[in-house]
């Protein structure tokens, strides 16, 4: 009990902690501000493995790191456009269409990156973001080092949990996201473009998803790997029902996940092979399942979420 006391104390855990939920905090964020608007978006798997693979592809043919950040999102910025405009003036399925989107952006990074290097088999690696220290901060006891002295995509992973919240509770574009997810009808009598706005809402919210699977080529590891988003995309679904569709709980279901993660990891080199070590890489799911069945019981999701809206239609 002491080892696990000292280990959830540790400065080391919780920074390790924060760096394996960074690329859930961009995914559930974006998934957030697409549900908002009304479209549940299943593709967010196959668009957080395309961002990986264009932010490292771009980095590896000789650009800068920012500049594969932007690669991504923009590479999902397109695959949420596809999904858009599929679901929002097309009105198709919004389960199937995700699939489909997850299908696509998996199967073309997997394409392209196999077109690009015929023939390796070690994958090529390129220099990644470095941790930064941030001068004072970082010397507080216990939470400097745990918060301070992350990569730079971690930090504009938190910076993005205050922009989302404050443009969707403090700005009329929030509002207008918000009003499309809630009563389509009565945004659209307040003059709100409804179709306009959910398409901009899944864009914006797929390019912060690629962002996060570029977190993982261009920050945590330094290559790209088949199966590296390994269902990321999935959970951050989950821990948007667990959010209650709000982004300060988003972080906090993200870093609690992640926690559990780092956790299983550690406990693994505790107690040894005293125990399969599948026991405890289901532990995060288990513990995030109950999370999920406790605070899924209060969510109260957008009415409009998954219902087509037609211009002069009434629901």
């Amino acid at each position: 009990m002491g080892e696990i006391a000292d280990l959830l104390l540790s400065a080391t855990f919780w920074a390790a902690t924060l760096r394996i939920a960074t690329p859930y905090i961009l995914g559930t964020l974006g998934e957030l501000v697409c549900e908002r608007a009304g479209v549940l978006n299943l593709g967010i798997e196959g668009i957080m493995t395309l961002g990986a693979l264009a932010g490292w592809m771009a980095v590896y043919q000789g650009a800068g790191l920012w500049t594969g950040v932007l690669v991504a999102a923009l590479a999902g910025a397109l695959l949420g456009l596809l999904h858009a405009l599929l679901t929002v003036p097309l009105g198709l399925s919004q389960h199937v269409t995700g699939i489909g989107v997850t299908l696509l952006g998996t199967s073309l990074s997997y394409y392209v990156y196999r077109m690009a290097l015929p023939q390796v088999s070690t994958p090529p690696t390129v220099e990644p973001f470095q941790p930064f220290a941030v001068p004072v901060l970082s010397d507080i006891p216990v939470i400097g080092p745990a918060l301070f002295t992350q990569t730079p995509l971690t930090y504009a992973a938190l910076a993005a949990v205050a922009l989302v919240a404050w443009v969707l509770y403090r700005t009329p574009a929030g509002l207008a996201v918000r009003m499309v997810g809630e009563n389509p009808a009565a945004a659209e009598a307040q003059g709100i473009d409804v179709t306009a706005v959910r398409v901009g809402a899944v864009v914006c919210g797929s390019a912060l998803m690629a962002v996060g699977g570029a977190f993982l080529t261009l920050s945590a590891f330094n290559a790209f790997f088949f199966n590296m988003i390994n269902g990321r995309g999935w959970i951050c679904i989950a821990l948007v029902v667990f959010a209650s569709w709000r982004p300060g709980k988003a972080l906090l279901g993200a870093v609690l996940f992640a926690a559990f993660d780092a956790f299983q990891l550690r406990l693994q080199q505790i107690v040894g092979p005293a125990l399969p070590y599948q026991v405890f890489l289901m532990l995060p799911y288990l513990l995030s399942i109950l999370a999920l069945v406790v605070m899924s019981r209060r969510a109260a999701y957008p009415r409009a979420l998954m219902i087509p809206f037609r211009k002069g239609e009434r629901h």
